[in-house]
């Protein structure tokens, strides 16, 4: 069930982190991706790909758009207030995503089994309800702060533990450091 002080339904969830390469808006390559509360434990987000996305020559990396929906799927713990790391990621292509076009996500929470959150997520081109280009389904963990404290870079810990809006949110979601 969505938290009870989960942002709103169409607030935008911001980055959780500037450096991120899914939402962060520090990182110079990243993605960029917007994501908006919905309804119950869902969510929907954006993002364009750009030149520096791409694999074959005018289309979208394969990767690049695994990590779009990776950053959706993993926005959802926003909406559940827990902090959780991906342990499984399946994806589909179904059809090329060109440069310039606007990969348009739908993820959804479908379950929840102790430390386990199962959630699936579409990307359509062309608009909300355009064709289908991507879909994955997702299993992530539940963690404590500790596994990022004990995992990453001491120096970048402190930084964002430092960064005066990680604070806030940190204190307004409880949920990153």
């Amino acid at each position: 069930m969505r938290h009870p002080d989960a942002p709103a339904p169409g607030e935008l969830l911001g980055a959780h982190y500037g450096l991120c390469f899914g939402c962060g808006g520090e990182q110079a390559h990243g993605l960029h991706l917007e994501a908006r509360a919905g309804d119950g434990v869902c969510l929907t987000a954006e993002f364009t790909v750009r030149r520096e996305h791409q694999g074959a020559p005018g289309l979208a990396h394969g990767g690049v758009l695994a990590a779009a929906l990776d950053e959706a799927l993993g926005s959802l713990n926003w909406l559940l207030r827990t902090i959780a790391v991906t342990g499984r990621l399946e994806t589909d292509f179904v059809a090329p995503v060109a440069v310039g076009t606007t990969l348009h996500l739908a993820a959804e929470v479908v379950a929840v089994a102790g430390r386990k959150i199962y959630s699936t997520a579409v990307g359509r081109v062309d608009g909300p309800d355009g064709p289908v280009a991507v879909r994955a389904d997702a299993l992530f963990i539940e963690v404590k702060v500790d596994h990022f404290v004990d995992n990453g870079r001491p120096a970048e810990i402190r930084a964002a533990m430092d960064d005066p809006d990680q604070v806030r949110r940190a204190r307004a979601f409880e949920v990153n450091p």
